[in-house]
């Protein structure tokens, strides 16, 4: 079968699309990369999301709006790839899409339930690509007692596994998060959780000093310094405090935290904060694995994927942070930093098609397996 995955991540910073061929399900699931490509999201489209994320009132109409908005973008987005690919879109049996995440709320707190909200219409979609359209896949898990987070881990498991060693899978995006795969045949549970902030903190210093989306494989961080003071109050971020499982996202390390933080500390030079910001990235990942991961798996390897991978000054950081942990990156391992999570999404969607479940509950919190997602079908 042949089948797109889309990924719409809390960085903004593009639609991860991906167009596979995948066989089986389960166990037995086969899967081939054919082509990716990241479509840019409009600036218009960019601020309009980052105002939907934000914790301010945001009004009903501009997130009415921006779900079909959003819906249009992911379809052409869907015809681009099979353009360039000589694909018809009537050869795709599913558009598996992730969708983009305008809140999440993991735990309760004040009088709010555990709920999440991914926006880009699959109505919208399937009309347009007249193909099934896969989405809204964190809810279910929901339903059954889970956070909605992380969702990577039952792929990851058929992709890496190895046979005589654990392997730690760090995506960083707009947030960093960790699946930890045991060695197969050992007892231990596959767990994943979120290691904090990934890119998104730096983006938002390195847009707002330099008008730039990215600092492009850590310039800005490379000359600068430490900002002990700052160092200091990032550390003491209560998501450290939180027990496992947890996630998090841009409601919690998104524009309003960081801005603050950059009116705070204005006085300092703006490399320095980025440098601080990109030290912060990497003590939150060597944090969590020294808390949970070395010791308890005996934890060797470490397999970076997302934006942050293509990062060399921040991957210089995370190990220099975990001499322990040699850390690599997808492209050293054969495969693609930046279709991982998309690709992900496909063997999801996949999972779906054929009525499997795909959580893993270890991970998520869930207390059950379950079949996640829902389909939409084209008008005929």
């Amino acid at each position: 079968m042949l089948a797109v995955g889309l990924m719409s991540g809390t960085s903004l910073d593009g639609i991860d699309t991906v167009l596979c061929e995948i066989t089986g399900y389960d166990e037995s699931t086969r899967v081939k990369q054919l082509n990716f490509t990241t479509v840019d999201i409009p600036e218009s489209l960019r601020t309009k999301i980052r105002k939907c994320c934000s914790r301010e009132l945001v009004p009903v109409d501009l997130i009415c709006s921006l779900n079909f908005e959003l819906g249009y973008l992911f379809a052409d987005a869907v015809k681009r790839i099979c353009k360039e690919s000589d694909i018809q879109l009537e050869d795709l049996s599913f558009i598996a899409s992730h969708g983009q995440t305008i809140f999440h709320i993991p735990k309760a707190y004040d009088d709010y339930v555990p709920s999440t909200l991914q926006i880009g219409e699959a109505a919208i979609i399937a009309n347009e690509c007249k193909t099934d359209v896969i989405s809204n896949f964190r809810v279910m898990d929901m339903a059954v007692g889970g956070e909605g987070a992380p969702l990577v881990p039952y792929s990851e498991t058929l992709l890496y596994g190895e046979d005589h060693q654990s392997v730690a899978l760090q995506n960083i995006g707009g947030i960093g998060n960790v699946t930890i795969l045991p060695k197969k045949g050992d007892d231990k549970k596959i767990i994943a959780f979120d290691t904090g902030p990934g890119n998104m903190m730096i983006d938002e210093a390195v847009r707002t000093f330099y008008g730039e989306k990215y600092d492009k494989d850590g310039f800005y961080a490379r000359q600068g310094k430490m900002i002990p003071q700052l160092a200091e109050e990032l550390k003491e971020h209560p998501y450290f405090k939180m027990n496992l499982p947890k996630t998090t996202g841009r409601e919690m390390f998104g524009e309003h935290y960081t801005q603050e933080l950059l009116k705070k500390y204005h006085s300092y030079d703006a490399n320095d904060i980025i440098h601080t910001l990109t030290w912060f990235t990497a003590y939150s990942i060597a944090y969590h694995y020294k808390k949970h991961l070395i010791d308890p798996y005996n934890l060797k390897k470490c397999i970076v994927g997302g934006g942050g991978a293509y990062n060399s000054y921040l991957l210089e950081l995370i190990q220099k942070e975990m001499t322990e942990v040699q850390v690599l990156t997808q492209e050293e391992q054969g495969f693609s930093s930046e279709a991982k999570e998309a690709l992900a999404f496909v063997i999801l969607g996949n999972q779906t098609y054929h009525r499997r479940p795909s959580n893993v509950p270890s991970a998520t919190g869930a207390k059950k397996s379950v079949i996640l997602g829902q389909i939409t079908y084209p008008t005929l």
